[in-house]
């Protein structure tokens, strides 16, 4: 038998091109088994906990809360999910969230606002001006019009003084963020980064580290996060192709495939200003989600370093093929990953033993390589999945399907097996007399989330060819 690889695969398009298949709805995980060196297994399904006044617009966990703007409300979450609406806080799409020893800030629709555990108010010095995204550091908010720096006063957030404005000039680009480093900050531009340091003085209190300098920058305020000591982005340099990369050091490193970066050119670049980057951290990997306005693709650093190779994958909270994925805003808190629905007002969490989000059904499916035998073609007698099965939710039925492609453009109908009834966990997941090939072949899998899985290896019984 032999092992077929199952991280990424390949398919082809109509241009002609050969293209990679990254796992949707399973995220591979490396790890030795002594069956293989890494693994797929179902990603997480998300279970409701409640309804909220409003879609999720970010979260953030603070003195041991979570909290949530939903619609134009800010609102606490308990750990048994009870919602309490604290205050207005305007409307708009996605916001900035980021605390103090003293304050929750929420950087909403153009406008500052500020709650102490008690009192949500809003900051209306006239001097702070539009505020595009604020973080903290060393005592000071931070913010950012598109054109300066702003800084609150040391002891008053609800104060600015117009002679403390900063600004980075290293290139004419607009600002489009504020993100602390550990205890730096970095003025994301549209086609620039730079960093600055806190020296203190009567004006404004941050210098620009020399050299530290990247001349890439993000396309919008949320398309940012921190991510394995470092900055991801989605952005580019002028006269550049906009790809994802990660800025460190004063250099960056991109992270984005070849089928990345062709994902992304399908979108313009208004509608790539409005993508959210967050990172989910847990179980030895470290995830940056890249939401986009029709899709969610996941990059696992860690698993990259493991494996020597770029590990991504795709979420869906579709049953039959891509579509959004309704899970955003993760926040890590009473011990559980709580996220909110990008269609509805609900919240909830991420669930391991159940793959279904918000209680329907998704789709998984992943493509191998090609199979190919030096153009001499082989009879391929049968495919084997080892897996770990058996979980099959009550009252369902689930089956596993393959097909297969001698082109990678016209792929042939599924042939299902039935995973048999839950805490079957020996049944052999097996296909026989699948016929040959003159050139090359793709196999594809398909499931759903009426049993969650882990696919552990495929293996092949092939006999080449003479000729």
């Amino acid at each position: 038998m032999t092992q077929i690889p199952i991280i990424s695969g390949i398919y082809a398009d109509t241009t002609p091109d050969y293209r990679s298949s990254y796992p949707r709805n399973l995220v591979p995980v490396p790890k030795v088994t002594g069956i293989s060196d890494g693994y797929l297994r179902s990603a997480d399904g998300i279970v409701a906990d409640g309804t909220g006044p409003g879609n999720t617009r970010g979260g953030i966990e603070w003195n041991g809360v979570c909290y949530r703007v939903m619609g134009s409300r800010l609102v606490s979450i308990a750990e048994d999910g009870a919602i309490t609406v604290i205050g207005g806080v305007g409307v708009g799409d996605t916001v900035s969230m980021t605390y103090s020893f003293d304050h929750l800030a929420i950087a909403s629709g153009g406008e500052l606002w500020l709650y102490d555990g008690t009192t949500l108010a809003q900051n209306v010095d006239p001097d702070l001006g539009t505020v595009l995204d604020v973080e903290w550091v060393d005592g000071y908010f931070m913010t950012t019009d598109g054109e300066n720096l702003v800084v609150t006063e040391l002891g008053d957030p609800f104060a600015v003084n117009p002679l403390k404005y900063g600004s980075s000039e290293v290139d004419p680009d607009p600002v489009v963020s504020v993100v602390r480093l550990r205890r730096e900050v970095y003025a994301i531009n549209r086609y620039s980064i730079e960093t600055f340091s806190n020296v203190g003085g009567d004006f404004f209190p941050f210098q620009v580290i020399g050299g530290a300098q990247v001349f890439r920058g993000a396309v919008g305020t949320h398309a940012v996060t921190t991510f394995l000591d470092g900055i991801a982005f989605i952005g580019s340099g002028r006269n550049e192709a906009i790809a994802i990369y990660i800025a460190l050091g004063g250099t960056t490193q991109k992270i984005s495939t070849r089928e990345i970066d062709d994902m992304l050119e399908k979108y313009t670049e208004a509608q790539l200003a409005t993508a959210v980057l967050e990172v989910k951290a847990d179980d030895g990997q470290m995830i940056l989600y890249v939401h986009l306005p029709n899709e969610t693709w996941c990059f696992d650093g860690l698993g990259t370093q493991a494996l020597g190779q770029p590990i991504w994958f795709e979420l869906s909270s579709s049953a039959d093929g891509v579509a959004e994925y309704r899970g955003i805003h993760h926040v890590r808190v009473y011990n559980k990953w709580l996220v909110g629905d990008t269609s509805t007002g609900a919240i909830g969490h991420l669930d391991r033993t159940v793959s279904t989000h918000w209680g329907n059904a998704v789709a998984w499916e992943f493509t191998t390589p090609v199979i190919y035998n030096e153009g001499r073609g082989m009879i391929i007698h049968a495919i084997e999945m080892q897996a770990l099965n058996g979980s099959v939710l009550f009252g369902k039925i689930a089956k596993v399907g393959h097909s297969f492609s001698n082109d990678g453009v016209s792929w042939s109908p599924p042939r299902y097996i039935d995973l048999g009834a839950r805490g079957g966990r020996t049944k052999i997941i097996k296909w026989t007399r699948l016929g040959m090939f003159r050139q090359q072949r793709m196999l594809r899998f398909s499931g759903d989330s009426n049993a969650p899985i882990s696919i552990a290896r495929i293996e092949a019984e092939l006999e080449p060819l003479a000729w």
